[in-house]
């Protein structure tokens, strides 16, 4: 059913940001301190049997120069440089098989498909373990509440890092035009992709499909679905923690980082989910500083427009690069 905001004044919702003063401090810093490690990227062929699509097993040097995983594909038939789309996996998925992800290839672009740490065991698998808790190996969600009392362990300031870097170790590749960058992906996906766009200037497209990790505390508020269940959990548990809770949530914001992305956006949101509420994702896009569209499905949940979102992509990509 529909829940949230009537479409009308979703169009509208631009709550204010609560942005830590040291927002940009904080991330400069970060990933400046994961830049002192070497990218070490690591272009690995691999027969896959596939004729056309040319396939290499990536490793790179994410936060803390911990090594992170990765799959590259190229189109065999090419002339020059290759636009790069680096895409972001959903909530507890990780980078399966090359054969999971055929498409942006077929169309004529590299593609990097960045595995997420510690994921990797709910959908599909992953390979790169969070190396920050001493595991060796992918897990079961939930991550929300991981170091959440701090913003420089929480989870996701390693994964926002690896997603930066990530881009640059699609970019070092020499079949790839660097300065001809998207980045995508959905739910968890669609949020490191506004996170990495508005931490690269150098991205050129950014194409969230019904991002999560956006205004937090709303979305705490009107819905009971994981994954952002697991911080009403926490809070549930941790009354005294609320506020350092949301205190470190906020450098983690969707509508932050979109409030620096200069890149051109395509959105997309459905107003049926209840896992990315539609609000949430209207406050980030009304707070997204570069040119942007948004595509609304109105009968949809959290799989969004799917295939038709899709055909949107493709059709913005072939505009603007051939």
């Amino acid at each position: 059913m529909l829940y949230d905001l009537p479409l009308e004044q979703l169009k509208s919702y631009k709550p204010d940001r609560r942005e830590p003063p040291d927002f940009t401090a904080f991330w400069t810093q970060t990933l400046a301190d994961a830049r002192r490690h070497p990218l070490d990227a690591r272009f690995a062929p691999l027969n896959t049997g596939l004729k056309l699509v040319e396939a290499f097993d990536v490793t790179f040097s994410g936060f803390g120069g911990q090594p992170v995983k990765g799959w590259l594909m190229l189109p065999r038939a090419r002339a020059g440089k290759l636009p790069l789309v680096v895409e972001y996996i959903g909530y507890g998925g990780g980078r399966g098989f090359v054969h999971d992800w055929l498409l942006w290839a077929s169309a004529g672009y590299a593609h990097l498909v960045m595995d997420t740490r510690g994921q990797g065991s709910s959908w599909r698998v992953g390979d790169t373990p969070d190396v920050e808790t001493g595991g060796g190996n992918a897990q079961i969600p939930g991550f929300m509440t991981r170091g959440i009392l701090d913003p420089a362990g929480y989870y996701y300031r390693r994964l926002f890092t690896d997603a930066v870097r990530a881009i640059e170790a699609g970019a070092a590749h020499e079949a790839v035009d660097r300065s001809r960058v998207a980045v995508t992906g959905g739910s968890q996906g669609g949020g490191m992709s506004l996170a990495a766009a508005g931490l690269v200037p150098e991205v050129a497209v950014a194409m969230p499909d019904v991002p999560f990790l956006c205004h937090f505390r709303r979305a705490t508020e009107i819905t009971d679905s994981d994954p952002y269940g697991e911080i009403v959990r926490y809070c549930r548990s941790h009354r005294d923690k609320i506020e350092s809770v949301f205190r470190t949530l906020a450098y983690f914001d969707g509508m932050s980082f979109a409030a620096r992305a200069k890149a051109r956006a395509l959105f997309s949101v459905a107003l049926m989910d209840d896992i990315s509420p539609p609000s949430t994702v209207f406050a980030a896009y009304n707070h997204y500083a570069g040119p942007k569209e948004i595509r609304v499905w109105p009968y949809n949940r959290h799989e969004g427009g799917e295939g038709y979102q899709i055909a949107e992509k493709l059709k913005l990509l072939a505009e603007m690069w051939g």
